[in-house]
């Protein structure tokens, strides 16, 4: 078996390598497996991997990364793969693979190649539900979203986080997300803008005294206003671009872009534009001179 394993999605390739490692030293033993970085290896070190015979075992996996960072292996590694005998399993990792280099066209075509593309929102949400039930758990469509919205789209995150409310307990609610799962410090900042909008003065202040709670300084909450605010622009001079088109252009989670949809229908791009050049000058000021910026801050929000 020649596989690569590719793509954009790191998590969804490093998962898939733990699981084929772990399945491997299960049958064969841990000196059944060789990981070399092809980056830093020399041309004669991957190819004795690769070509010689396992030893102490019957069968030997060879788990080779980064051939795309080594220009002589990776002009190469088509007369190395040739030469892997039936007792050598490979698997080689390539991230970030350009898809214009002959390397790729070779992966491609000549192994057994799985590509792990990012996953929108909808996808995110549906892998939330089958990692829960992988995890022996129960969490429905609804609070699954609720907890990707809480603490973004990050693969690494939720699988970690899942783990830890299926300990608590098997059947994930609302209750033990919010209980148990620390809010993205960004999606709390939404929720602070959103609120300055719509003129909810007592939420706005517990919002903001959440922050600063949890040790978030007024520099920090002003780059993530200003980073809102720019997501606010893209939305807004976006078109008729779906949120997924949004996102994967700007690199961006799509429900950012679809809760930030909300507000830029309600606002002009001038509007926008003068929130901007208002939270400049407070950033200027707030540099330029003494002043409470605790008190600056909450003053620009409510003047919203």
């Amino acid at each position: 078996m020649i596989l690569t394993l590719s793509g954009e999605n790191s998590f969804g390739v490093q998962f898939e390598l733990r699981r084929i490692i772990q399945g491997f030293i299960k049958n064969h033993g841990d000196l059944a497996v060789e990981q070399i970085d092809a980056s830093e290896a020399s041309e004669s070190a991957v190819k004795d991997a690769l070509t010689s015979l396992p030893f102490l075992t019957s069968t030997k996996l060879v788990v080779l990364r980064q051939v795309s960072g080594n220009q002589s292996v990776s002009e190469q590694i088509e007369q190395f793969i040739i030469q892997v005998p039936d007792t050598t399993e490979v698997v080689i990792v390539e991230e970030r693979l350009d898809k214009r280099s002959s390397l790729y066209k070779f992966l491609k075509n000549k192994t057994d190649f799985k590509e792990f593309q990012s996953l929108d929102a909808f996808q995110v949400v549906r892998w939330v539900g089958d990692q829960t039930k992988k995890l022996s758990g129960t969490i429905t469509p609804g609070t699954a979203r609720y907890l990707v919205e809480r603490i973004g789209t990050n693969q690494e995150r939720l699988n970690n986080e899942l783990s830890k409310l299926v300990l608590y307990d098997k059947a994930i609610t609302k209750q033990s997300v919010d209980l148990l799962t620390d809010k993205n410090p960004s999606s709390s900042i939404f929720d602070l803008l959103e609120a300055a909008f719509n003129a909810q003065t007592n939420a706005l202040l517990r919002l903001y005294e959440e922050q600063r709670q949890m040790k978030v300084e007024p520099q920090q909450i002003i780059a993530m206003l200003s980073w809102q605010l720019h997501v606010l622009v893209l939305v807004k001079t976006a078109g008729k671009k779906s949120a997924d088109e949004i996102a994967h252009e700007a690199s961006i989670s799509p429900f950012v872009v679809k809760k930030s949809q909300r507000l830029a229908e309600e606002l002009s791009l001038g509007e926008i534009n003068n929130l901007i050049s208002n939270l400049l000058k407070l950033d200027i000021m707030s540099k330029t001179k003494s002043i409470d910026l605790d008190d600056a801050l909450i003053h620009y929000l409510l003047a919203i």
